[in-house]
């Protein structure tokens, strides 16, 4: 059965929580502002050296006084609001959903999943850095509301472009070439930065944003220009033909992709750091005609647990997801052990079932995504290496309620920011935990040791706007090189007092690695296997955010038996 939309369970609760939020968000706006306002980015410095502005700094001080003025007067009208919409909190399931009919068709790749035996699914995890745009500003990102629509509109534009597999036929090679690698054209350089500068045939349902700083140049450097997907032959033209590449493309594949394109007909995104509610709306929106089950504004607020005021959260969990399937079961349950900073949002875990539309039999196809963020500060192992005990065991428990004995469970991913690498001497508890032998990495060689072909998921953020990184091709051709990636992604961490020595003599240089995909290898139903197709690293959200998203692509095969 489907879930209801409406977090609240009735009409009218959800009217007086709406009442409340609306005497609240003016002196939340105007404190978001004020903080914005005296708060520049890398890149936002840099425009204004270029364009020899310097107004700047009476703009700071008459901004500032005017928005604290309208967030005092704006106080007395959010307490009260505060009053009626604390409360609601307890009644509120800790997430919203929304679902449907897309609008926008995607490759089906297991349109003859009964004559091969095997089926096809495409995931896709980042850590966006939504905050509200002042505080985003210290992680050196703003504009929170743009970043978000650009970000939904650039998700969609990659993943539903056609999928070509391009297949070699040298005789010191195999397999296929991704489309970042083929023949396929690739789009053109992107940054971001002057968001206003965007190109108008990419802006249609992208909405304004006064509340943005928006800093504009005439050759508009950094800014975001994206232009419309190149026109490719129809897919299922071209999926099973055989295409020859130049010589100097017929190499052996490597493990994993660098990919300047999100893959195409990904099935399920997972998003996190999407805190702030009006950024989560704009991504809604903009997947909406594409996934038409989204789950968003995931968390609890106010007292947690409700009835105390040991923990107060301010921000919700962040976490985000889209599926093109029907979510027939949800979860989500909050982290108790958070502290500091962390412990302003509500961090935790989300489990979801979902209904893949095949039967075999008698048996439906299901499969179950579980998307986290664990606690951030370094030097936090003891509590990551607890919220981890506490996702295996929510996990097992909601599979355990969940799962019905007439379905097949096609896949059983974990995925998200989990906020250690395996690399950091700093990370070592958390690196032998249990849950890398209930769930495979195919990054991981083992505790603490990486692939060579692993790549750092974490940007230093100093750097974001750096010509080597700011643009979608160049940010590719960083990451392809380790020497030059090092400069880029953030380094292993030491442990205190003790000086590291990375990397080990003879192996690749790496860096944090903190974004994760895992699967189970074997569904609970004993009749599939799975194993991972390809693995992407993607640059496509380059300027945009100080992750790189990670995607791979699990093909299941049932065994001849079971067919």
């Amino acid at each position: 059965m489907s879930l209801r939309e409406s977090p609240f369970p009735n009409a009218f609760v959800e009217g007086l929580h709406a009442v409340g939020w609306g005497l609240i968000f003016p002196c939340f706006w105007f404190l978001d502002r004020l903080i914005a306002g005296c708060i520049s980015t890398s890149l936002e410095r840099r425009l204004r050296r270029e364009a020899e502005c310097y107004l700047h700094p009476l703009k700071v001080v008459f901004g500032s006084f005017l928005f604290l003025v309208l967030f005092v007067i704006s106080t007395p009208f959010a307490l009260l609001g505060f009053v009626l919409w604390a409360p609601l909190q307890a009644a509120r399931r800790p997430f919203s959903y929304r679902q449907h009919v897309p609008t926008v068709a995607m490759e089906n790749r297991n349109a003859r999943w009964e004559e091969t035996g095997k089926l096809s699914f495409g995931f896709v995890t980042a850590n966006l850095c939504l905050l509200p745009d002042g505080i985003a500003r210290f992680n050196n990102l703003g504009q929170t509301q743009r970043r978000a629509a650009v970000i939904g509109h650039i998700i969609v534009q990659g993943v539903t472009r056609p999928h070509i597999r391009i297949f070699v036929d040298s005789p010191s090679s195999c397999g296929t070439l991704t489309p970042s690698n083929s023949l396929l054209p690739q789009a053109a350089a992107s940054s971001y930065g002057a968001v206003e500068s965007v190109a108008a045939s990419q802006t249609e349902g992208l909405e304004p944003d006064g509340d943005a700083a928006s800093v504009t140049s005439s050759d508009d450097p950094g800014g975001l220009k994206q232009h419309p997907q190149p026109s490719v032959p129809n897919c299922n033209q071209n999926c099973n033909q055989h295409v020859h590449p130049p010589r100097a493309l017929r190499t052996l594949l490597k493990d994993s992709d660098v990919s300047s394109l999100f893959p195409s007909s990904v099935d399920v995104v997972c998003l996190q750091e999407v805190f702030d509610k009006r950024a989560a709306q704009k991504l809604m929106r903009a997947l909406g005609p594409l996934y038409g089950h989204v789950i968003y504004d995931v968390g609890v607020y106010a007292c947690y647990p409700a009835g105390t005021c040991s923990s107060f959260k301010f921000f919700n969990s962040g976490l985000f997801l889209a599926s093109r399937y029907p979510v027939t079961e949800a979860q989500f349950r909050c982290f108790p052990n958070g502290c500091g900073e962390d412990a302003l949002a509500a961090k935790g875990l989300l489990c979801v079932k979902v209904d893949i539309g095949l039967q075999k039999g008698e048996k439906r196809m299901v499969g179950y995504i579980n998307c986290t963020h664990l606690h951030a500060p370094e030097g936090d192992g003891e509590i990551r290496f607890e919220q981890l005990n506490m996702s295996t065991k929510w996990i097992c428990e909601f599979q355990t309620t969940t799962k019905q004995d007439n379905e097949m469970v096609m896949f059983d991913v974990l995925c998200g920011d989990f906020n250690f690498d395996n690399c950091s001497p700093d990370d070592r508890l958390e690196q032998s935990h249990g849950v890398f032998e209930e769930y495979r990495d195919p990054c991981r060689a083992g505790a603490g040791q990486e692939k060579p072909w692993v790549i750092g998921t974490l940007l230093e953020q100093p750097t974001l706007y750096h010509e080597d990184v700011a643009t979608l091709e160049n940010l590719q051709r960083t990451l392809e090189n380790e020497e030059q990636r090092r400069h880029f992604i953030s380094p292993p961490v030491p442990l205190r007092g003790v000086p590291l020595d990375y990397p080990e003599p003879g192996q690749p240089w790496v860096g944090r690695r903190i974004d994760y995909l895992l699967y189970r290898e074997a569904s609970d139903s004993s009749h599939c296997t799975t194993e991972v197709e390809e693995f992407t690293y993607v640059t496509q959200l380059a300027g945009l955010t100080d992750h790189i998203p990670v995607s791979f692509r699990l093909n299941v095969t049932l065994d001849s038996e079971e067919m």
